[in-house]
């Protein structure tokens, strides 16, 4: 729980950061540009409120590791195209900063206020809201890293979050990266949003062959 409102709290404030000029530059997403990451952060704030009303009175299906699958690299080209347009009709960034803080603001206090221990019900699962938020901060930390994957001046996601999101990513894929690689480089090269240099391929060897890690 803490380490939700950690990663949300600093994925928000990077995103108030940006200046409205560079909503318009590339993000670490393939295809979309920062407006568009934001307005999929939107989405994503809806999704974390939806769910926390939404409670379940039958046993967990999943929890924080399991809530993720290794899909096939291919994507979903429909929705991708989908938050562009999304993006787009905001017109002004200021639109799309107002909309996500608003958006955010009450899904950060929403999760603080909600019972760790509680089940509700996501895509058809069942789980606690606990692993739920827990499963979260693993997308939180990708996308701040997402948002400033070509601004090398701003702050990075908080360790403990980068920490634990290479954890929930080794566990949920069942591999264990190098030591040698940070947890930073171990989310980027793991989940292919940035190619590993030699160096890195070496240290990685056979577990080259299975990346990128796609989550969905």
């Amino acid at each position: 729980m803490d380490l939700f409102s950690l990663s949300w709290t600093a994925l928000r404030t990077a995103v108030a950061e940006v200046p409205d000029e560079d909503f318009a530059r590339p993000s670490g997403c393939t295809g979309w540009l920062v407006r568009d990451l934001v307005c999929h952060l939107i989405i994503g704030a809806q999704d974390v409120l939806i769910t926390l009303v939404t409670p379940a009175e039958t046993e967990p299906t999943r929890n924080a590791v399991t809530y993720w699958n290794v899909l096939e690299a291919t994507g979903d080209e429909s929705f991708d195209a989908l938050v562009v347009r999304l993006a787009a009709a905001y017109e002004e960034p200021r639109l799309l900063k107002f909309h996500f803080d608003d958006v955010g603001s009450a899904a950060g206090r929403a999760a603080v206020l909600a019972d760790p221990a509680a089940r509700v019900s996501t895509l058809g699962e069942v789980i606690t809201v606990g692993d739920y938020l827990s499963a979260y901060v693993l997308e939180w930390t990708l996308h701040h890293l997402d948002l400033i994957a070509h601004f090398p001046e701003a702050a990075e996601p908080p360790a403990e979050s980068l920490a634990w999101s290479r954890e929930l990513l080794e566990k949920v894929a069942g591999v264990a990266f190098p030591a040698s690689l940070s947890d930073a480089d171990a989310l980027l090269v793991g989940t292919g949003r940035r190619a590993p240099t030699g160096a890195e391929r070496a240290e990685l060897g056979e577990l080259t062959a299975r990346l990128p890690l796609v989550l969905g």
